[in-house]
């Protein structure tokens, strides 16, 4: 079903970001386009098909950028 219609997206601010995780199944937005990022009026409409796979290799990343910098933070290293 349609949650958020062409008014609704036109009212909000220049620069906001809607993720249509529906997207596959012809989204929950109407300015929605599987499988592309649209932007209408200022606000970008996410409409990627493989959201999922994409989100794997960046929660991967995340983890071990915060791993590092946990570890960096716990003192000086000596050999």
């Amino acid at each position: 079903p349609v949650l958020i219609t062409k008014k609704m997206v036109e009212s909000m601010k220049p620069g906001s970001v809607i993720v249509d995780l529906a997207a596959e199944a012809g989204g929950n937005c109407e300015t929605t386009v599987p499988g592309k990022v649209v932007d209408h009026k200022g606000v970008k409409c996410v409409g990627y098909t493989d959201l999922p796979s994409r989100l794997a290799t960046q929660s991967s990343t995340l983890f071990s950028n915060n791993v590092t910098k946990f570890l960096m933070s716990a003192g000086p290293f000596s050999t």
